[in-house]
């Protein structure tokens, strides 16, 4: 199948990676968009390791109060330049997983803060190992890996905070 400037556009809008990295991603799968699109996470995955090291000095703290004002949440999402921190993805990431921490409770950020004899499972207090409320067939970690393969910088939650009346 030939690969068209439409193609081409489709899955630029779709993963944000570059012209000619769509361009080889959809001749590699022969225009095959779903493919192309999952060779690119791949590939943005991939690279979003290797950020894994690089400092995040920059970002945002988003807070989110449920509607009533009975449970609020403040979660800070760091990045590695204050340019991304204001791209409306990060922003609105920043929404959805205070959104998460007001809706689901976690007790830690990730598996390594769990403490001995907690008998829950990671998927229920980890916030990072949580299904994504907005997507259940991803985790709050793959969403945030999916948007610094997108910005090429390191992205991560730092920490969070969540207050209900009463507990």
């Amino acid at each position: 199948m030939e690969v068209t400037v439409e193609l081409i556009r489709t899955l630029r809008e779709q993963t944000g990676a570059g012209i000619l990295e769509c361009k080889q991603a959809l001749q590699a799968a022969n225009g095959d968009l779903g493919k192309a699109g999952e060779a690119l996470r791949r590939k943005g995955f991939a690279q979003a390791v290797k950020r894994a090291e690089r400092p995040t000095t920059q970002g945002l703290i988003e807070s989110y109060v449920h509607t009533g004002g009975r449970v609020g949440a403040m979660v800070e999402l760091a990045c590695e330049t204050d340019f991304v921190a204001r791209v409306p993805e990060f922003k609105r990431l920043a929404r959805d997983i205070a959104m998460q921490v007001a809706a689901m409770a976690p007790a830690y950020l990730d598996q390594g803060e769990v403490e001995p004899g907690e008998s829950r499972p990671a998927a229920q207090v980890c916030l990072l190992q949580q299904p994504f409320i907005k997507d259940n067939s991803r985790a709050v970690s793959e969403v945030v890996q999916e948007l610094a393969a997108k910005v090429g910088e390191n992205v991560k939650v730092v920490r969070f905070a969540r207050l209900a009346l009463g507990e």
